[in-house]
């Protein structure tokens, strides 16, 4: 398959790596949001940027918003529930990068893409991948319970519940210039 044979423990230690990484960046992110902890706004200045953004009543977008990146992230660096916090962490990145990300290009030295694109395909692959041996999931006899279809169904609920958040949205109108 590729250059080389990784045995189960090299790449259960990284996709143990990269799930703790991925995902406590995720939670602190949401926790930015939430509680304002790490230099972040917290829920009442967020509210007020997701009103900004058409995301009306702002406080509770900005609650779903950042209890979801919580909640994806530390699913995601436990390894736990297979593929449900990989599928959260693709819908709010999607969200992101649309919203706030897209008109910037790709990179984030401009605010661009990269970000939340780079949260979600780590996301993708991990939901594709397992957690590996390392994670709770295996240590709790869940992992491999998840056949293909499944993973894909999870996988593409959270596309359509990214896109479906993003039909609420009600951009302001621009006011007419003078």
């Amino acid at each position: 398959m590729g250059t080389y044979a990784a045995d189960t423990q090299t790449l259960s230690i990284g996709l143990l790596l990269v799930r703790v990484v991925i995902g406590l960046l995720m939670a602190g992110h949401g926790a930015q949001k939430l509680f304002g902890w790490f230099g972040g706004y917290g829920l009442r200045g967020t509210g007020e940027f997701f009103v900004q953004l058409g995301f009306r009543p702002g406080p509770a977008f900005a609650a779903a918003a950042s209890i979801s990146e919580i909640a994806s992230g530390l699913l995601v660096a436990f390894g736990f529930l297979g593929p449900i916090g990989p599928a959260l962490m693709v819908s709010v990145m999607i969200v992101a990068a649309i919203t706030v990300h897209w008109e910037h290009g790709l990179f984030a030295m401009n605010n661009g893409i990269e970000m939340p694109l780079l949260y979600g395909a780590a996301a993708f692959g991990l939901a594709l991948t397992g957690f590996g041996q390392y994670s709770l999931d295996a240590q709790l006899g869940i992992a491999g319970r998840w056949s293909a279809e499944g993973i894909w169904i999870v996988l593409a609920l959270g596309i359509v519940g990214g896109f479906a958040n993003l039909a609420l949205r009600r951009r302001p109108a621009i006011a007419a210039r003078t």
